[in-house]
């Protein structure tokens, strides 16, 4: 089969996230398929951008994936310059329609986080006569809507509004991460024969091989922390308002006194201010990290005695959730306090840590010292629950062939 997949943000293990584009393509080639992706040049998410230099579209192989980069102006925040970008990326695939489509897919995959690639996407597998599919990550534009305040009758939600329903209307196949979206979607156009759920997964590979050392820094510190007798609770990911970062630090504050360390990996756009309130309250005992590349995830994640995952109280959540940091913690064997209020669970799911209500920092001090508690043997099991639990259920070798299988599934007979 030929496969093109548009995601304007897809990355690689060589540019970074976002990862999900490249282990599907990644097993869909190992089967046998020959895989296209199409992405824009800047994105916000990736850690490397592909290096254009003046040119309009760059190609390049990346395990046996063909990539094509369109150029698009670079942006920060969620402003006019990432609207540009947007606009951008789709006028570029316009350009690219008729040369995309001379490639013969099979399957077109229209997959960016925002719905409006699947106008272009449409045209390409109308003239190569492929299979068109809408992967969801996020409901768009009820997103932007309920998490950033906009307007329903803001022009721009009512253009990505027009472009979810006719990406329910037209697709042959919906697929999305979100497990209990059906009813929206429904109500929007979407017949619901064509909805498929395939989850965020893992490479369990990536945790067999010996990890990388960390970072000296990194290594003395925890080394310290260990010495010290303290049992450490992490949290490895981005640090932004959504991340509920800020209950963290409220628990952390209620446990100042018992032999207890934090430790948060990553960036946001919350980091320096996070830093700022842990200096003027004195929590000694919390600790923050750069970034680390993901080969160190294995070992980063694997020196936490407990992991931490949070969300704010968002009514989208009703739709269900299939967060990306969860598969490395479960993979790292390591106990999750879950604090969060959603559809789904996949947590308790696996019965591998303690779920807790959101925003909620009694609960979160109570959980911490609950699993702190547990002799080690006992919160080993745990991980290995939610290790289990992601390699039967999360591998992307599994989720690559399932996705497959759900594209090319005929829809219902006529009546």
């Amino acid at each position: 089969m030929n496969i093109l997949l548009i995601n304007h943000y897809a990355g690689s293990i060589r540019h970074g996230m976002e990862y999900r584009p490249y282990y599907l393509a990644r097993e869909w080639v190992r089967a046998g398929h020959r895989v296209r992706i199409v992405a824009a040049s800047a994105s916000h998410l990736r850690a490397q951008a592909p290096q254009l230099n003046g040119r309009a579209v760059l190609d390049e192989e990346i395990d046996g994936i063909a990539y094509r980069w369109l150029a698009t102006p670079a942006y920060e925040g969620n402003g006019a310059g990432r609207a540009a970008n947007l606009a951008a990326f789709i006028a570029r695939l316009y350009q690219q329609s008729k040369q995309l489509a001379a490639e013969r897919p099979d399957l077109v995959i229209a997959s960016s986080t925002y719905p409006a690639d699947i106008w272009p996407a449409r045209r390409i597998a109308a003239l190569a006569g492929a299979r068109l599919v809408f992967e969801v990550h996020d409901l768009w534009p009820l997103s932007p809507i309920e998490l950033g305040g906009m307007s329903p009758r803001h022009p721009f939600i009512r253009v990505m509004q027009a472009a979810e329903d006719y990406a329910y209307r037209h697709a042959d196949t919906v697929i999305s991460i979100l497990p209990h979206a059906g009813g929206h979607m429904v109500a929007r156009g979407m017949a619901p024969h064509k909805l498929h759920v395939v989850p965020n997964g893992v490479v369990p590979a990536e945790w067999e091989a010996a990890p990388p050392p960390l970072p000296a820094p990194v290594t003395s510190l925890l080394a310290t922390l260990r010495a010290q007798g303290r049992t450490l609770v992490g949290y490895a990911g981005s640090h932004g308002s959504a991340n509920a970062l800020d209950t963290l630090l409220d628990a952390a504050s209620l446990l100042r006194s018992q032999p207890l360390a934090f430790v948060l990996a990553g960036a946001g756009p919350d980091k320096q201010q996070l830093q700022r309130r842990v200096d003027l309250d004195g929590l000694h005992h919390v600790h923050f990290l750069a970034p680390l590349p993901k080969a160190c995830m294995p070992a980063l994640l694997g020196s936490f005695d407990i992991a931490y995952l949070g969300w704010r109280r968002q009514p989208l959540y009703r739709y269900g959730i299939s967060p990306n940091k969860l598969g490395d913690y479960l993979m790292a064997a390591r106990p999750v306090i879950h604090a969060v209020d959603a559809a789904n669970d996949p947590v308790a799911d696996a019965g591998c840590g303690v779920s807790i209500a959101p925003e909620d920092p009694g609960a979160l001090a109570a959980a911490i010292t609950g699993l702190a508690s547990l002799p080690p043997p006992q919160r080993q099991q745990l991980g290995q629950r939610g290790a289990h639990y992601a390699r039967r259920h999360l591998d992307y070798r599994l989720l690559a062939q399932r996705y497959l299988d759900a594209c090319c599934r005929p829809g219902p007979p006529p009546h």
